[in-house]
C-alpha cells in the first residue's frame, strides 16, 4: 500500500498567511520535525515548521493543567475564535500578564516593531484613559499578577509619572516598564526615581545583541551604548531588569548564550527572555521562509551555548505550554543553580502542591542546608521570593531574595504562520486596548489593531 512521508498526529483550525480565514490543519511529524500542514481555498496549501523536537512537542501536552479564568468576561462568543477577543467567555486562561500600551509614540523607528510604534505615529493615551484601562484590568482580574507599562516607548509619555502612580496605587502583584533604555541611560535621576517603586517593580529592558550590525537590522541605530549605560544606571540602583532578546534566526540567535552569561553577572539582572519574531506589525527585514524560530529551536539553541541548562531545566509553562517555556536557577554566592530540574511536573499542575525537591543535588543541597533551618523542601511562597507569571514556582527563605532568582523564559508570539486555535485559547500574555478590551497578544496584532480592523469586519461579515 502507498505511505505517507509523514506520521499523521493531531488536528486543529489555524488561519491562512494570506487573507486570515480560519482554515483546518494537520499537525504532522516528517524527518524529526513537526509540521503544520494546512490548505486556502483561495491560497492554496502550506507548510510551515512548528517545531524541530517531537519529543518535546508530545510531552507538552502532559504540562496541561485546569484553566484559570478571569472574573470578568468583555465581550460575547458569536464569530468564534480568534474574531472575538477579548476576552470572551470561550477563552481558556486569566491574565497572567496585561500589558499596558500608554503610546503609540516612539523615540527609535525600529524596523523590526509589533505596533508599528515612530516619533510620529498615533498619539499618546491621555492619562484618563490610561487609569480606565488600568481599571478594566483589576475589574478582570482583581489582584492582576503582572501588569507591564508599555508602547511605544512609555518613558516619553508626558504624564509618565501620574500613570506609575496610579498603577502602584492599583493592587497589581508586580508591575514592570518595557523600555528601550534610552531614557534610563541618559537620565539617572529618573531610574533613581523608578527605584521608588520597589519592590514588585521590574525594568523590561529591551537588549537583543552585542553587535551593532544587528541593532542596526533589528532597531534602526547602534544601541550598544545606551544599553551599557542603562545596565550600568540599573546596577547602581540593584533594580529588577529582565533582559528581552527579539530572535531572528541568523541574525542574533548565535548569542543566545553570550546574553545569558552576561545577565548572570549583572547585579540587577534576574532573568533573560527571548522572544522569536512575530510576524506581525513592522518587518522591515524579515523573510518568513528563512527567518522564523520555532521555541524548541530556541530551546535547543539555550542548552546548546550554555553550561547552565540540561532538558530537565526548561520545561513548558502549564498556563501555555504551546507558548512559553520555563528555565530557573538560584544564584548563591557566585554559583548558579538551576533549579528547575528539581520541580515535579505532576505538582505544577496543581497550585497547591508547588514544591521543589533539591536534595538530589549533593552540592545544591549543602548550599541550602547553610541557609534554610530543615533541608528537605523549598516551599512556594509568594511573599518572599516572586516570579513574573502566575503558576511557575517560587521560594521561601529568609535568606534568599529575589536577587537570588534567575529565569530565562522563552515567549513565542503566535501569527498567521503557525496560528494554532488550541495555544490561542490558552494565550496568558494579554493586551488592553483602548477600548477597555482584554485581547491576547497574538490576536491583537493580526486583527484589532488600528489598521487591521477592516479585515477583521470582512472576515466577521463572512461567517454571517
Amino acid at each position: 500500500m502507498p505511505v505517507r512521508k509523514y506520521t499523521y498526529y493531531d488536528f486543529t483550525l489555524s488561519l491562512c498567511p494570506e487573507c486570515l480565514r480560519r482554515v483546518d490543519a494537520k499537525i504532522v511529524f516528517e524527518n524529526g520535525n513537526v509540521y503544520m500542514l494546512k490548505r486556502c481555498n483561495e491560497h492554496g496549501n502550506s507548510k510551515v515548521l512548528i517545531a524541530d523536537d517531537i519529543e518535546y512537542y508530545k510531552n507538552i501536552r502532559n504540562y496541561n493543567k485546569p484553566s484559570e479564568t478571569p472574573y470578568t468576561f468583555n465581550t460575547k462568543t458569536h464569530y468564534g475564535c480568534p474574531y472575538d477577543c477579548g476576552l470572551c467567555p470561550d477563552h481558556e486562561q486569566h491574565s497572567c500578564l496585561t500589558v499596558l500600551e500608554v503610546t503609540d509614540r516612539c523615540n527609535l523607528t525600529c524596523p523590526t516593531c509589533y505596533a508599528g510604534s515612530s516619533p510620529t505615529y498615533g498619539r499618546h493615551r491621555t492619562l484618563e484613559e490610561v487609569k480606565t484601562m488600568l481599571d478594566t484590568i483589576v475589574k478582570n482580574e482583581k489582584e492582576p499578577d503582572v501588569v507591564q507599562i508599555s508602547g511605544g516607548e512609555p518613558t516619553i509619555h508626558p504624564q509618565f509619572w501620574d500613570i506609575m502612580d496610579y498603577a502602584k496605587s492599583l493592587p497589581i502583584r508586580h508591575l514592570m516598564l518595557n523600555t528601550n533604555g534610552i531614557k534610563i541611560a541618559k537620565d539617572f535621576e529618573f531610574a533613581k526615581r523608578l527605584k521608588t517603586y520597589a519592590p514588585d517593580f521590574e525594568i523590561y529592558l529591551q537588549f537583543d545583541s552585542f553587535e551593532n550590525t544587528v541593532l542596526q537590522e533589528l532597531r534602526g541605530a547602534d544601541l550598544n551604548d545606551i544599553r551599557e549605560q542603562a545596565l550600568e544606571n540599573l546596577n547602581k540602583l540593584n533594580l529588577s531588569t529582565t533582559l528581552v532578546v527579539t530572535l531572528q534566526k541568523g541574525l542574533n540567535d548565535n548569542e543566545i548564550g553570550k546574553i545569558i552569561d552576561y545577565a548572570l553577572k549583572q547585579k540587577c539582572v534576574r532573568g533573560v527572555t527571548l522572544q522569536p519574531t512575530q510576524i506581525a506589525g513592522r518587518l522591515d527585514n524579515f523573510n518568513p521562509e528563512t527567518d522564523r524560530m520555532t521555541l524548541t529551536e530556541v530551546r535547543r539553541k539555550i542548552m546548546e551555548q550554555t553550561a547552565i541548562f540540561n532538558p530537565d531545566d526548561l520545561l513548558p509553562v502549564p498556563c501555555n505550554p504551546d507558548a512559553l517555556v520555563m528555565g530557573y536557577a538560584l544564584k548563591l554566592d557566585g554559583e548558579v543553580f538551576p533549579l528547575t530540574r528539581y520541580i515535579n511536573p505532576n505538582d505544577l499542575l496543581d497550585n497547591s502542591k508547588n514544591t521543589i525537591i533539591y536534595e538530589q543535588d549533593e552540592q545544591l543541597h549543602g548550599k541550602m542546608i547553610e541557609l534554610f533551618s530543615t533541608g528537605n523542601s523549598v516551599e512556594v511562597a509568594e511573599e518572599n521570593l516572586k516570579s513574573i507569571m502566575c503558576c511557575l514556582p517560587n521560594i521561601d527563605a529568609p535568606n534568599l531574595g529575589y536577587d537570588n532568582l534567575f529565569r530565562v523564559i522563552i515567549m513565542q508570539f503566535i501569527d498567521a504562520y503557525n496560528f494554532d486555535v488550541r495555544a490561542i485559547k490558552k494565550s496568558c500574555v494579554h493586551i488592553v486596548d483602548k477600548d477597555n478590551k482584554i485581547i491576547p497578544f497574538e490576536t491583537m496584532n493580526l486583527f484589532y489593531r488600528d489598521d487591521k480592523k477592516a479585515r477583521l469586519e470582512e472576515l466577521r461579515n463572512e461567517i454571517l
